[in-house]
């Protein structure tokens, strides 16, 4: 039975597709591997800019600019209320300085519970209302 090239663009597809997931599944306790556990089911949100895509990004793993600029310099961040180490956690999660503005966007009680129950643009106005957003 004669069978046309373009039938097995589908078969062909799903196999590399397999493959590719097999070498990604490998990667499973890295950061970037928390963000997007499965390859090629990613659909950018329209209503996002690219800016902002790269932002929430960066918040899923946990390093911004802000957070990490120590690595560099040295000095490690601090919350000027709470004098603790500045992470994306305490930012989004913990902060009490914070929590009137959060709880006018969002309630998550954990930064999983955030991103996954959240939507990335009240997320977005939140980073923005604290002024936080160019930092980052």
């Amino acid at each position: 039975m004669k069978l046309p090239a373009t039938g097995m663009y589908p078969r062909i597809t799903k196999l590399i597709f397999d493959e590719w997931q097999e070498v990604w599944d490998c990667c499973a306790g890295k950061k970037l591997h928390a963000i997007r556990p499965t390859v090629g089911d990613y659909k950018q949100k329209t209503y996002l800019s690219r800016h902002d895509v790269v932002l929430l990004n960066r918040l899923r793993i946990g390093h911004t600019r802000l957070t990490h600029s120590f690595l560099l310099s040295g000095d490690v961040p601090e919350c000027g209320t709470c004098q603790c180490p500045l992470t994306v956690k305490h930012i989004l999660v913990e902060c009490a300085d914070l929590k009137d503005v959060r709880n006018k966007h969002f309630v998550a009680s954990s930064i999983k519970d955030l991103f996954d129950n959240i939507e990335a643009h009240k997320i977005i106005v939140f980073i923005k209302e604290t002024c936080f957003y160019k930092q980052l």
